[in-house]
């Protein structure tokens, strides 16, 4: 079972929480146990699972990556965009979660997160159900 969603993001680098996006798949879906692949069809944008409780580490990330990757350097890609084609092939298009009972098998704190990082822009996001 294939399933497609958008959502908008609003700024440059973002990091846009989608468990309840996925989860509400996985119920739709009818199966109690399976594997969830979600993946992001863009070069600029990438999905990770990183805690969700605190903002604070979104926002960790999003200034550890700009100072690792800067936005203004000399880059050869020419668009204007060049970290945020690195930051996403850092990151990876993809993550594969375990569901049971319709619940995702995640770890203390764990969520799902799109990462935006040549926003704002309208983006999808595949996901791929598989039955056990």
């Amino acid at each position: 079972m294939h399933y497609t969603f958008e959502l908008s993001t609003y700024n440059r680098l973002e990091l846009v929480d989608i468990t309840d996006q996925i989860l509400h798949i996985i119920k739709t879906s009818k199966l109690k146990s399976g594997t969830a692949i979600i993946y992001i069809p863009h070069t600029t944008a990438a999905v990770t699972i990183i805690e969700n409780y605190d903002p604070s580490v979104t926002s960790d990330i999003n200034a550890v990556l700009s100072r690792l990757i800067p936005h203004n350097i000399h880059y050869a890609h020419t668009e204007g965009n060049a970290d945020a084609h690195i930051k996403a092939a850092l990151i990876g298009s993809s993550r594969t979660v375990f569901f049971e009972n319709d619940e995702i098998l995640f770890g203390t704190w764990q969520g799902i997160f799109f990462c935006e990082f040549d926003g704002p822009r309208r983006r999808k996001v595949f996901i791929k159900i598989i039955a056990d």
